[in-house]
């Protein structure tokens, strides 16, 4: 299961922002994002976030 703000970092990767992005859009520190993407690495067990955009996909986190 994904947190509110997991799952908005997930989104925001998907759509290719990067973390400076990601934590203007969100008030957050860059620290704090990449904080929230290693902790969905090891739940989609991923490489990286291509893999773990791919694995979000397949499990239907993120639509095609």
């Amino acid at each position: 299961m994904l947190t509110p703000k997991e799952f908005e970092v997930l989104n925001l990767v998907s759509k290719g922002h990067p973390t400076h992005v990601i934590a203007e859009k969100m008030g957050i520190s860059a620290y704090t994002v990449e904080g929230h993407r290693k902790q969905l690495l090891k739940k989609f067990r991923a490489k990286n976030s291509i893999d773990m955009v791919r694995k979000a996909m397949k499990e239907k986190w993120l639509k095609n």
